[in-house]
């Protein structure tokens, strides 16, 4: 029979994930794998999980495995509102909507607002995932130039100046892939930028909870509220597993949403909802995040010691205050692609940056580094491996 000719049009445009691949690849355990997204299993709560349990069957009973309403569990809904006000987000819980992970939230929208065409502004890299999502309903990426700091406010100006730009799609906090935050100044300004010429902003915030230095930022959210729908997860800080996301969204948008999840999936796992409403009901959160910082944290620094100490001359990390991941950008003339193969060879892996550009041949000189899945000690020795296969293909 011919499959092939049973495919849809869209499916020319859904790429197998690069990073997945390369996750197949350093599967071997002789390898030292910074390459990964995911956070540690020691961050798991497994300590806590049997209880979780035992409350989800003592309260819900069989409800806990019925069908359950496609907007989310009620007790649920409830608590992620408390969560999302101690982030400055006011949302009723009927103003909460659950999703399978942030990922199932990031796909609904895009089948909800993208036409063939359609312009998408992003920042320049980006969340792959959210390419993924986005690609097959057939956008036109616009890039937005980036710095340290974030996204540079002028940049999206200038894009909403010369562009009909259908929504905007950042990650304003710990940014995969790059790690850096927005800094207040420029959450105010682009605000400000939203407001002024009317457009939609999709914010993705899944790790700002996992910050190590300074004060939290206030969710560009809380600046302009009818302007940005605003997706979060509990994959950092409780378990990626039970594939728990949420989105406040302006009520317009959200009715929409909840049809086109009708259509997906009817509802996110009712099980799974319960043990994640104990989890925030019972306020293991505040004792369980802070476990998981103390795990991330001096990993952070390790990683970043040994990147300022070991680099050669023409590389630089770009600075970073929490989140999962490091940025590295070598001189001109460097190829991250040409180093992964040869740091496989060292024993070393990581994410050559150009997955992260809607342009592939942009960010060949960058790379992404995954400090989450290695302790202080291995992470010294990766860096080590990965500054060995730099000097062999400069030689």
């Amino acid at each position: 029979m011919d499959y092939q000719g049973l495919l849809a049009d869209r499916t020319t445009l859904m790429q197998t994930n690069a990073i997945r691949e390369i996750l197949k690849v350093v599967s071997n355990p002789d390898i030292i794998s910074l390459a990964g997204g995911i956070p540690s299993p020691a961050s798991f709560p497994m300590d806590i999980i049997q209880e979780l349990t035992q409350k989800v069957l003592t309260k819900y009973e069989s409800s806990a495995f019925q069908y359950d309403f496609t907007e989310g569990l009620l007790p649920l809904r409830e608590q992620v509102s408390i969560l999302l006000k101690t982030r400055g987000i006011q949302a009723l819980p009927d103003a909460v909507n659950i999703t399978s992970g942030s990922q199932g939230a990031l796909d609904a929208i895009a089948k909800l607002t993208i036409s063939k065409g359609d312009k998408i502004a992003l920042e320049a890299p980006t969340y792959l995932g959210a390419i993924s999502a986005f690609n097959p309903y057939e956008p036109c990426y616009i890039p937005m130039d980036m710095d340290n700091e974030g996204l540079i406010p002028e940049a999206l100006e200038d894009t909403l100046k010369t562009h009909a730009i259908k929504f905007i799609y950042l990650v304003p906090t710990f940014q995969n892939p790059t790690g850096r935050s927005l800094t207040l100044e420029r959450r105010i300004q682009i605000a400000d930028i939203i407001q002024k010429y009317n457009v939609l902003l999709i914010e993705d915030d899944p790790y700002s909870a996992l910050r190590y230095k300074k004060d939290p930022l206030p969710a560009i959210k809380t600046l302009a509220p009818e302007h940005v729908i605003y997706i979060s997860t509990l994959s950092k800080i409780f378990a990626p597993g039970l594939r728990i996301g949420f989105y406040a969204a302006p009520k317009f948008l959200r009715q929409w949403l909840v049809l086109i999840k009708q259509g997906v999936d009817l509802h996110t796992s009712t099980f799974n909802q319960a043990l994640a409403a104990e989890y925030l009901e019972g306020d293991y959160i505040s004792t369980h995040l802070p476990r998981i910082i103390d795990i991330y944290k001096p990993r952070q620094k390790a990683m970043m010691d040994a990147l300022n100490r070991m680099l050669p001359r023409g590389f630089s990390c770009a600075p970073s205050d929490g989140g999962m991941f490091l940025w590295v950008t070598g001189p001109e003339e460097f190829d991250a692609l040409t180093l992964y193969h040869k740091a496989i060879e060292k024993g070393v892996a990581f994410v050559p940056g150009q997955f992260f550009y809607t342009n592939p041949e942009d960010g060949l000189k960058t790379m992404r580094l995954n400090y989450t899945m290695a302790d202080e000690a291995t992470i010294e020795i990766g860096i080590e491996k990965l500054t060995d296969a730099i000097g062999a293909i400069q030689q």
